[in-house]
């Protein structure tokens, strides 16, 4: 049965293939055997004959191999005369599943994922049609793998002249395919909140593979079959044989609008106060932190993406905030408020975390049968989104360092195993951390208390310093304020009655409950980041300019470093956030001036020196004031003389004559620990030091 209804649909696929795909036909057979196989919409198979179609997702085995005996019938040969057999790969099915849903029901069906590859293999060969001789009589068998994934190969039962059943496998006349293995997981967008992202393997050959790398994201059209269990088992394990595989774009922007929502999306971006009832849709319930909650609305929004210099190189769109805090400040659940807000994202905390889990790694398991296999980290597979990282502080430094190129460069480089290879890892990262004795000292500077290197600081576009400090109203305000939200959530999650009247409770609620809906802002959000791509105008460059330049030229007045490139350009991507939040293409003057100002208000909290009042960046680039550093090069420069002069430098001798340079006694602990920190002065014996060197 099952061949007559193939060689029936063969004749009615050879129609299809003339009227439809003539032309790939053609380049197929000049390009043999470099590409050997033609994509085939299923939509249009489907207007051609819906029964074969249907067919197509219920008997695959049987229309695929249907389709490619029409092919084959065409009469193709390529430019030296050889026939050409091309494969058949369908694609774009009328609905795709998500990888939880599969069941049993799929077995043996035609189905279509979505997912991020999180682990792949290397390409190996695997014997597609293989040729046997008999060892009696030397008769060559030819025997079809196709099919054939696991265990033993398919050998002859016997052989039809000497019916013995000894064979050898004739590896120079067999032919093989290429064949790789990856793990597929969901998309971090499709999940609800705390559900553990389901994966499924997925088994590729021929010119599939060799096309794709760990954290792409793809679509995967293919056959649902099962693995043999390795001992007597009633339970089955999984794949997907695929078909056709395509990648797509990994962006976040993907979600669905109806007209009525998109009409709203339009009308709030219309709103002249849309900041004001944005920053009171982020958080609502944490009191205060005004402009931390605004960074975070523009760190949403994100920068203009896709922009290209002429020598080919990125700039990066995605934006990196940083709060550093006492205990008990919300910094945890602010980043727990992004995380359930944005599209897709990946919450990590910090002691739990390692480099290779954040960024990718090399492993070697069962998966790729003991061979290597590429796996993607929470920075990958939240490409496109925002990766929230709690107690940032709490990770190893080796780890930490992992995360230089991925913020940065925005791509994550592993050489490991003999594999080289590159990850995208266009992410935003929303990163909190305590100070470095866990609580902040008012007497020290703040920059100098932050437990994270100067060069990964650096990286950061904003760093938002939040100081639990005593103030009678405002500690009256918060604790009203959080004591209200307890109160409101109680009576609604009880259904008390006679605690607070209807009014009293609309009230209270107004307090704590988002100006927008979180869904309508994720959706406006997604709007906003696929639709409006803003540009800057003259005026607000303008605007810019004369900051960056105002804020360098005050520096050379005062000796210091007031600004860098590095925070210019973020002052662009601040100005490009705004305007997209106001619905805009255009970054005008309104939205640079929030970046400044934003910028502003994060350079009085960490980027002025105590001492001098002046504005310095080197407090983010390298943790110490100009001021200080001025200091540390002066004492050092008296213990590089001092060692001329003796052999035996005391700490004594030290103070004697840094006071004679000037320098002030209390600070010569500390100014002594950042050279030997640096390693530019050593003790040789304790209380005795001696300079390791000229800078």
């Amino acid at each position: 049965m099952l061949r007559i209804v193939s060689t029936s649909y063969v004749q009615e696929l050879e129609d299809f293939f003339r009227d439809n795909y003539k032309k790939d036909m053609e380049k197929l057979a000049e390009y043999w055997p470099d590409t050997n196989s033609i994509a085939v919409d299923y939509a249009l198979l489907e207007k051609h004959s819906p029964e074969i179609a249907d067919d197509l997702i219920e008997n695959p085995d049987t229309i695929i191999k249907a389709s490619e005996e029409a092919l084959a019938s065409q009469g193709l040969v390529n430019t030296e005369g050889d026939r050409v057999a091309p494969r058949v790969r369908f694609f774009n099915l009328p609905q795709s599943i998500l990888i939880r849903n599969i069941n049993s029901t799929h077995i043996n069906k035609f189905v279509s994922i979505e997912g991020v590859i999180n682990k792949i293999t290397d390409v190996r060969p695997k014997v597609e049609v293989a040729v046997f001789e008999c060892m009696h009589d030397g008769r060559r068998i030819t025997v079809d793998q196709t099919g054939e994934l696991f265990g033993k190969l398919n050998e002859p039962i016997r052989c039809p002249q000497c019916e013995r059943n000894a064979f050898k496998l004739m590896l120079d006349e067999t032919r093989f395919t290429d064949m790789q293995k990856m793990q597929v997981q969901e998309p971090l967008e499709a999940l609800v909140r705390g559900e553990q992202a389901k994966n499924i393997d997925i088994w590729m050959e021929g010119d599939l593979t060799n096309k794709l790398f760990a954290g792409d994201k793809v679509e995967i059209t293919g056959i649902l079959r099962l693995i043999p269990p390795k001992h007597k088992s009633a339970v089955y394990s999984i794949y997907i044989h695929a078909v056709h595989v395509q990648q797509i774009e990994c962006e976040f922007e993907e979600i669905e609008l109806t007209e009525e929502e998109e009409a709203q999306i339009k009308e709030f971006g219309d709103d002249p106060k849309i900041y004001s009832k944005l920053i009171g849709s982020v958080a609502p319930s944490i009191y205060g932190h005004n402009e931390i909650k605004e960074a975070l609305a523009l760190q949403l929004f994100g920068g203009t993406k896709n922009k290209k210099l002429p020598d080919g190189m990125k700039i990066r769109a995605d934006m990196h905030i940083l709060l550093i805090g006492d205990p008990g400040t919300a910094k945890s659940q602010l980043l727990n408020y992004v995380y359930n807000l944005a599209p897709k994202g990946v919450f990590v905390g910090g002691k739990s975390a390692t480099g290779a889990g954040l960024t990718a790694t090399a492993e070697k398991d069962e998966f790729g049968e003991g061979g290597w296999t590429l796996k993607a980290g929470a920075l990958v597979l939240a490409s496109g989104g925002h990766a929230c990282i709690d107690e940032f502080d709490k990770m190893g430094d080796e780890d930490r360092s992992a995360m230089h190129e991925a913020m940065e460069q925005q791509r994550i480089s592993i050489a490991k195993a003999g594999i080289v290879t590159t990850f995208k890892s266009e992410t935003s990262i929303l990163a909190a951390a305590n100070p470095k004795y866990g609580r902040f000292d008012p007497m020290s500077l703040p920059a100098e208390q932050f437990n994270i290197p100067p060069t990964l600081l650096s990286r950061f576009d904003l760093i938002f310093p939040i100081k639990d400090v005593l103030d009678e109203k405002k500690d009256r305000a918060m604790a009203q304020h959080i004591l209200s939200a307890h109160q409101t959530s109680g009576i609604r999650g009880t259904g008390a009655e006679g605690v607070l009247t209807d009014e009293e409770l609309a009230r209270a609620e107004e307090k704590i409950m988002p100006v927008l809906d979180p869904e309508l802002l994720r959706k406006y959000i997604a709007y906003a980041r696929r639709n409006i791509s803003p540009v800057l105008t003259p005026e607000a460059m303008s605007k810019i300019e004369e900051y960056y330049v105002d804020l360098r030229a005050l520096g050379e007045r005062q000796g210091t470093v007031a600004t860098t490139p590095r925070q210019l350009e973020a002052l662009v991507r601040l100005g490009e956030a705004s305007a997209r939040g106001r619905l805009s293409s255009r970054v005008e003057i309104e939205d640079a001036e929030r970046s400044i100002r934003l910028h502003m208000f994060v350079m009085h909290e960490i980027g002025i020196d105590p001492e001098t009042g002046m504005f310095d960046a080197d407090i983010i680039a390298t943790g110490h004031t100009q001021s200080k550093m001025d200091k540390v090069r002066s004492l050092e420069s008296v213990i590089k003389n001092l060692t001329k002069e003796y052999d035996v430098v005391t700490k004594d001798m030290i103070v004697e004559e840094a006071k004679n340079a000037g320098l002030d006694v209390k600070d010569i602990d500390s100014l002594l620990a950042i050279l030997k920190k640096d390693g530019y002065v050593y003790e040789p014996k304790h209380g005795q030091y001696r300079s390791a060197g000229s800078r």
